[in-house]
């Protein structure tokens, strides 16, 4: 990989994790972030502008919050002025692995294809852990050739690459797989909360929805940890869930498709919000159904040990 350079832009939970192996693969990565000291930190030089994101480098990856964030990266704040359409060149590739808004994304796609660039969306899903070991999964949408010319991109970072089709499919597949993933977090985080709540052993509940009709990724990826303490910390947001709940429901009004399904995922990661979880791991929000059912816990910390920060603490992480 010697010689290939890559930009990065957003370089936070997951794009630091990204761009660190990316760099341990050797991929040379110019990284910009608002905040200084990201690019250092996840072993990236640090460019002093979206301009320098774009010299001298075969690919830009985008890891940002949301269409609004992605469309201010690549448009600019100032109309032809300091986005990265100002700056790209024809042929070079932008791959938006942001969790965008399909129409959003389309829009862009088409606006850079005017100038000779690629936009190619790049949904991912695995979560932080899957960043940290380079197993994501990609979500692909734009031009198959494009995906196979940037493959070398993908290697360090994701174990399954799945093209999707035209642009906007990649993105689109990346809403619908995270509105599954609400659904199933916030109904099994109720559950469980019951089962404290009626003295149940906890792991055998587990064991028996883990080979019943009731199977999540959140009850065999998440609760085995969540029952012992360990919220897998460093993931999605309580309030990035509800953002992305909102997106889904979106985009499928716009498909013409009825959405009868959004109100629990919507009201417990809300609820999580308002009881003060909103920016902790969505996983969290077992601890707000928990507080609405009187303060149960899944998990008992030893007299004296210290607790999680919980609502009104003031604080972001463990005590």
């Amino acid at each position: 990989m010697s010689g290939r350079r890559v930009g990065f832009v957003g370089l936070g939970n997951m794009g630091g994790r990204m761009t660190r192996r990316l760099a341990g693969a050797g991929i040379g990565v110019v990284g910009y972030d608002v905040r200084p000291g990201q690019a250092a930190a996840a072993g990236a030089a640090a460019a002093a502008d979206l301009g320098a994101v774009c010299d001298g480098t075969e690919a830009v990856l985008l890891s940002l919050p949301d269409s609004k964030a992605v469309e201010a990266v690549v448009l600019g704040t100032r109309p032809e002025a300091d986005g990265l359409i100002s700056f790209a060149r024809p042929g070079q590739v932008i791959i938006d692995l942001s969790t965008s808004a399909p129409a959003s994304t389309r829009r862009l796609h088409d606006l850079l294809g005017e100038r000779g660039v690629h936009l190619l969306d790049a949904g991912i899903s695995g979560g932080a852990a899957a960043a940290e070991k380079g197993t994501l999964t990609i979500m692909a949408g734009g031009s198959a050739d494009v995906l196979e010319s940037v493959r070398w991109v993908f290697g360090p970072i994701a174990s399954k690459i799945v093209f999707m089709g035209a642009s906007g499919s990649g993105h689109s597949t990346k809403l619908l797989n995270n509105f599954l993933n609400a659904v199933t977090l916030a109904a099994t985080a109720e559950v469980m909360v019951a089962a404290k709540a009626a003295g149940l052993d906890l792991a055998a509940v587990l064991d028996v929805i883990n080979s019943s009709s009731g199977v999540s990724y959140a009850s065999t990826n998440r609760f085995p940890h969540i029952i012992k303490g360990d919220y897998l910390e460093g993931g999605l947001t309580s309030n990035l869930m509800t953002k992305d709940v909102v997106a889904y429901v979106d985009h499928v009004r716009e498909l013409g498709v009825p959405c009868l399904n959004a109100a629990g995922p919507l009201a417990s990661f809300g609820a999580a919000a308002n009881l003060g979880y909103g920016e902790l791991i969505s996983n969290r929000v077992v601890d707000a159904i928990g507080d609405l059912a009187g303060g149960v816990r899944l998990y008992e910390r030893a007299s004296g040990a210290a607790r999680p920060a919980t609502a009104g603490s003031g604080t972001d992480g463990e005590a």
